[in-house]
């Protein structure tokens, strides 16, 4: 079989709007969009777990994550873009034509548009795998609903910590912020919202250690890390919002990346080291991380990769 033009890993916004544009060119891609059953790597991304998208532009009302994505793919198919649902298990970006396994099949293409995206930090205790889903959640927009008139924590000290928080007294009598430091990373506006809003309380210089509950969370034990005294919060809930990591493992030794595992493009472009790999969306941004921000760069990608295979092709 011969080589297709470009393969796209990764169906967020990034690699959806990448595949719009490749496919818009005749390019035919093919979208290999990881698998339903792991968080980190499931079709559409990150705003899969998220329900109401308010910011993104077209969309006055707001529209729900998986609808957005829905409209990303079906526009990408109707020009021509194919989709794999399953796991990228390995690569070879040593020779070109670049090979993609999933599994045992092989997949060769010209040119390689990476955009898997980033995933939620947790707090690296036992009971978290246990108590994800009853309790734990790392996304109040698609779980706060369930905290109704409960008490709840959220765990973080940035914007989408405090973001997180504010939504939660939609629904939460009580919301308390649990930060490890005594001031706060977040943005100015987002301080003074939540310091406003009777419904938050805030737990300065304090660590979770443990998660309680069998079956579903029942409180939480924190430590002060200034007095090593240790109590327990009862919270129903507990929001973790400490940050990403970006699905870059697959790429290790590869491509370059940063200390924290995010790609690096060159200036100006979304070429990586690897000449005829492209990068893409919150997998090489951890400045913006935002859906739209992840659309321009796949469209970027995309016209990237178009002007390298036509000057490629003319040598």
């Amino acid at each position: 079989m011969s080589p297709r033009n470009v393969i796209i890993i990764g169906s967020g916004p990034a690699g959806l709007t990448a595949a719009v544009y490749t496919a818009r060119a005749n390019l035919a891609p093919l979208v290999i969009e990881g698998e339903p059953s792991s968080t980190s790597d499931q079709p559409g991304g990150q705003l899969m777990l998220t329900t109401d998208v308010e910011n993104y532009p077209g969309f006055p009302e707001g529209v729900l994550g998986p609808d957005l994505m829905m409209r990303f793919r079906d526009q990408a198919e109707r020009f021509g873009a194919e989709y794999l649902t399953a796991k990228v298990t390995a690569i070879d970006f040593s020779a070109r034509p670049f090979t993609v396994w999933v599994g045992d099949d092989q997949h060769q293409a010209d040119a390689i548009i990476v955009s898997t995206g980033a995933q939620s930090l947790m707090l690296g205790l036992e009971a978290e795998s246990r108590l994800i889903g009853h309790g734990l959640s790392t996304c109040a927009t698609c779980d706060g609903f369930f905290f109704r008139g409960q008490e709840i924590g959220v765990v973080g000290g940035g914007d989408s910590a405090l973001e997180e928080a504010l939504f939660l007294t939609k629904f939460a009598s009580k919301v308390t912020i649990l930060h490890r430091r005594d001031s706060l990373r977040a943005s100015k506006i987002m301080q003074e919202r939540a310091f406003a809003n009777e419904r938050i309380e805030f737990l300065w210089d304090s660590v979770v250690t443990d998660l309680l509950g069998e079956e579903s969370l029942t409180g939480v034990e924190v430590e002060n890390v200034q007095t090593g005294v240790r109590s327990t919060l009862p919270v129903s809930g507990l929001f973790v919002a400490i940050g990403h990591r970006p699905n870059t493992d697959l790429f290790k030794g590869v491509l370059d990346m940063e200390d924290n595992g995010y790609l690096i493009t060159q200036a100006g472009s979304t070429a990586t080291n690897v000449e005829g790999v492209f990068a893409s969306g919150d997998v090489q941004d951890h400045t913006y991380r935002q859906a739209i921000t992840a659309a321009g760069s796949g469209c970027m990608a995309a016209i990237d990769v178009e002007r390298w295979l036509e000057a490629t092709r003319h040598h």
